[in-house]
Order: C-alpha cells, then structure tokens, then sequence
C-alpha cells in the first residue's frame, strides 16, 4: 500500500487573545468563521481547508515557518498590504510580495492566482468556479 496525499486539510495558530485574532483575520481576509468556542476559532480557507486558531499563554513567534492564503488577483493582494501597513502598522517582510507577521508573531505568506502557482491547482473547484482559463500554446 503506498499512501497518496490528497491536499492539506488544515492549518492551525496559536495566539494569546483569541477573539482579537478572530477580529483580525475577519477584517484582513474577509474569511468565514465556522465555529469556535471558548479558547479556539475556526476559519473556511478555500472550499476544502480550514484555519485553526488556539488561545495559549506563551505565543512562540514563528520565524521561516509560515502557512500561505492565496487570493484571487494582484489588486487583492495589494487590498491586504494596505490594510495590514496603514490600518495595523504592520511591516512586510522582504522580499517577498506579501510576507508578514500577525499580531501574534504566525508568520503567513500571501499570494495571488497565477499561472505559475495555477498549474498545480487545476483539480480544484476553487480554480474552476472563479473562471480561471490557460491558454494552450
């Protein structure tokens, strides 16, 4: 039996002020809470992934281990960088287009749909419903 890897189901954080954080990701990335109760919080990432957030005493700062959200387009990755500098004060990290810290120190990298980072996207319904179409050459 070999094992196949069918995508990543979720990724979970850790913060020390959970309903700040919820406020944080609604308002950054417009994302769908589904539950959460006392101490945890969990996000719709995507159709088939979900966001994880734990409330924990001692925050670890995160400093090349990171999670990475996709949007759809350049203009919703420059939506966000403006949101996080001017509305959070928050620095990008370089030299990457969208690399930043959260409040709590989970490092996430943000990209957008494009054909270089599509190619192994292609199975999902994401890619499909938002009318994502190559050319073929």
């Amino acid at each position: 039996m070999s094992v196949q890897v069918y995508g990543c189901n979720h990724v979970a954080i850790e913060v020390d002020d959970v309903e700040k954080a919820v406020a944080f990701y609604k308002d950054v990335f417009n994302l769908e809470q589904t539950s959460g109760g006392e101490g945890d919080a969990f996000f719709k990432l995507g159709e088939h992934q979900f966001l994880a957030i734990f409330e924990t005493d001692k925050v670890q700062p995160a400093n090349v281990r990171h999670f990475g959200i996709m949007v759809r387009d350049e203009a919703q990755l420059e939506e966000v960088r403006q949101k996080l500098t001017g509305k959070y004060k928050i620095k990008l990290l370089p030299p990457f287009r969208c690399d930043f810290h959260d409040p709590w120190g989970n490092r996430i990298q943000v990209v957008d749909l494009h054909d270089e980072s599509l190619v192994w996207l292609l199975p999902y319904a994401e890619v499909q419903k938002v009318g994502i179409k190559f050319n073929r050459k």
